[in-house]
């Protein structure tokens, strides 16, 4: 008994072991050299043109309601993090108050309230991720030992930030990474140092499985759907072909 309390023990994993901040890191606004209303943010031409075309999807008295996909726009244009002069230029064009647009992006977790690195780096470490594969948690070793930092961290060269995150919506390919706007799958450790590598010197890693299947297909041989589907006259009574 005492052998298999020892065991579970030493098999228990926690439920984060992601960086925590100050509790009001993700509420509270507190201006600083690189995130204050004096440094100017305006959406380049063409963004701006895009927004308009998202705005006029909306009725014009609720065009506010565009906020997310013009935080998401201005968020890239700004290097992939939404600081506070982003939000007013938003809260600007959308003719709404400032403080409607801080609540939207400051409940939303894919909105980053601090800067990132030019390869944003979100590692999936749920229970998919968790048992498929390899394991996230090799993943997770593999990336922080390559890179010399801990989730939640930025390399000193700005070139890579990793996250923890909840789940991606990829689990049959599990263990996998989102990088920026990209999904990296069926990773091993080996596999993940590779396209970390491959960013790092300005190349552009094949994205999706980096086995040999494709898309979310099975590795081997089909093991349903392998026989003609049957004749209407084999399932539906007469009255019903």
């Amino acid at each position: 008994m005492q052998h298999a309390a020892r065991m579970i023990t030493r098999q228990a994993r926690t439920f984060s072991s992601s960086a925590r901040g100050a509790s009001d890191a993700l509420m509270v606004h507190r201006n600083s050299s690189y995130n204050n209303p004096s440094i100017p943010f305006k959406l380049t031409p063409e963004n701006h043109q895009l927004a308009q075309r998202i705005i006029a999807k909306y009725p014009a008295q609720y065009k506010k309601a565009a906020v997310i996909p013009l935080l998401e726009v201005a968020q890239k244009q700004n290097k992939g993090w939404t600081s506070i002069s982003v939000m007013n230029h938003v809260a600007e064009v959308l003719e709404m108050p400032p403080m409607r647009v801080y609540e939207v992006a400051s409940f939303y977790t894919m909105f980053n309230r601090e800067p990132v690195g030019d390869f944003f780096v979100q590692i999936c470490t749920t229970t998919p991720c968790m048992l498929g594969g390899c394991g996230s948690d090799k993943i997770v070793d593999a990336i922080t030992s390559h890179l010399g930092i801990g989730l939640g961290e930025t390399t000193k060269d700005k070139k890579f930030t990793l996250l923890e995150v909840e789940c991606l919506g990829a689990c049959s390919n599990a263990p996998m990474v989102q990088i920026n706007d990209e999904f990296y799958e069926d990773l091993t450790p080996e596999s993940i140092v590779q396209v970390l590598d491959e960013l790092a010197a300005g190349k552009t890693p094949k994205a999706g499985p980096r086995s040999e299947r494709k898309g979310s297909e099975p590795n081997g041989p089909l093991t349903a759907l392998t026989s003609p589907p049957p004749k209407p006259s084999e399932v539906f009574l007469p009255e019903w072909q």
